[in-house]
Formats: structure tokens, sequence, C-alpha cells
């Protein structure tokens, strides 16, 4: 495992995996069993993975969301070197933004709803920082989690707008044993909140119709930002003692 910070040693490590297959991860930090799963999944296709460890300041439209954004590197890496990674790219702040993020990509359709619509500005800094780390890390395939489907369906179609090389490749939503999607912000929620969290997913994936959805999760408790139905999926998002939680599912798995 080696672990890069400034970006002349990567560049110049980066250049040892040019004749190989580089798969990549793209992670705030704060690893969990969801990420490990994609660095496995990456790990099993490519000859060589890549995690990259950053908290990407330009997606937070809530500066307290950042600052309690949990942080643990030297945890990462050793989980990240666990479950199959050969290098942890951890850039700084100052490295990714050297223009003071005046340059920024927008999406002006999908961008703007669910998540795009509650958070402004969020999808303008996940697709400018997924950009910059294509670009640097080159890989043959990058892995994103289902449970942020609106931000991989984003990243799939910049890709192609911008003619990368990568294939962007979907890996299925990881969830505990009780249902809930795995997030790296589920370690902030109090055990009363971590107990009633699981009725998110199972409200979500109920018969009735987006608008029976969401007053039944107010019911149990949650502050709902939308319950969706868009192209065969439903997304949804609430709050729950503070903490942000999202999830979705496809509504043809049921048919």
């Amino acid at each position: 495992m080696r672990v890069v910070s400034d970006l002349d040693t990567w560049l110049r490590v980066r250049e040892i995996l040019d004749d190989v297959s580089v798969g990549f991860v793209p992670t705030m930090g704060a690893l969990h069993e969801g990420h490990l799963a994609l660095i496995r999944r990456s790990a099993a296709d490519n000859e060589r993975t890549v995690v990259s460890v950053f908290v990407n300041a330009p997606q937070f439209n809530d500066p307290s969301d950042l600052q309690g954004y949990p942080r643990s590197l030297e945890g990462d890496v050793r989980m990240a070197a666990d479950a199959g990674a050969d290098i942890v790219f951890a850039p700084t702040h100052e490295t990714m933004y050297d223009d003071g993020y005046r340059y920024r990509v927008t999406e002006c359709d999908l961008g703007r709803t669910l998540e795009g619509a509650h958070r402004p500005g969020h999808f303008d800094g996940v697709m400018t920082v997924v950009l910059k780390l294509l670009n640097l890390v080159r890989p043959t395939r990058a892995y994103f989690g289902e449970k942020d489907y609106q931000q991989y369906l984003l990243i799939h179609g910049m890709a192609d707008a911008f003619f990368l090389d990568a294939e962007i490749v979907a890996c299925p939503t990881v969830r505990e044993t009780d249902g809930l999607a795995l997030s790296s912000r589920n370690v902030l929620l109090s055990p009363e909140a971590r107990e009633l969290a699981p009725r998110f997913a199972e409200m979500l994936a109920g018969a009735e119709g987006p608008d029976v959805v969401r007053r039944r999760l107010e019911d149990a408790g949650f502050d709902v930002d939308y319950v969706e139905d868009i192209a065969g999926r439903r997304y949804g998002a609430v709050h729950l003692d503070g903490v942000r939680l999202i999830d979705n599912l496809s509504l043809e798995d049921d048919e």
C-alpha cells in the first residue's frame, strides 16, 4: 500500500501504471463496508486499484455538515489495503482547487432535481471533483455505489459528454442487516435515531405512491425532503436527529 498526498509524487506514481488496468474508487473517507465492496470489485476487475480520500468542500451546501463530516485517514488506509487497494491518493484542498473553484462542471437538467434542488451547488462540486480525479487517475474503470444513484447517472453522463476513457461502473447498495443503506453519516445518529432509521428504507419500498410514503415517514418522525418516482426508480431523502439520509430503489425489481 502506498499513500500519496502531493501532486508531483502522484504524477510520477501514475506513470508506473500506464501498462496495467487501473480501477478507481473515489471516496470522501470514513470508509465502511459499502466502500469496501467497491474496492473489492475493483481489485477483482483490475490489475491495480486506486482509492482517493478527499473531503470535497464545494459539494457541501451546509457548513455544519462539512465541519461534522467524519475523518479518519489512518483507519481508511488500513481498511482500503485490507480490501485490496494498492494506492490511496489523499490530496489537499489546495491541490485540488488551486484555481479557487473558479472553474466547475454544471449539469442543467437532472442535476437540478432531487438532491440538486435541496442542496444548491452540490452536484457542481461533485462533478467538478470527480472530473479532476478522473483526469488525474486516468482509470480503466471507476466504481460508484447505487445508493447515490442520481450521482451515478450524472457522472456516467458527464463521462460520455466529455469523451472520458473510463468505464463508469455502478455497484449495488450495501445495507445493514436491518435494511439501512450504509453511509458514513450513519455514525452520527443517536442510538434512538439509529433504531428508527431502518424504517426509511422499509417505507420507501412500500407499494403506496410517493405522497402516501411521505406522510408515513413524517408520521414516524422523519423530516422529509422528498419522495419521488422518476424513470422507474424511487428516490427519497430525510433528516433524522439532524442527520441527512438518502436512499433509492428500482421500482421495476418488484414487477
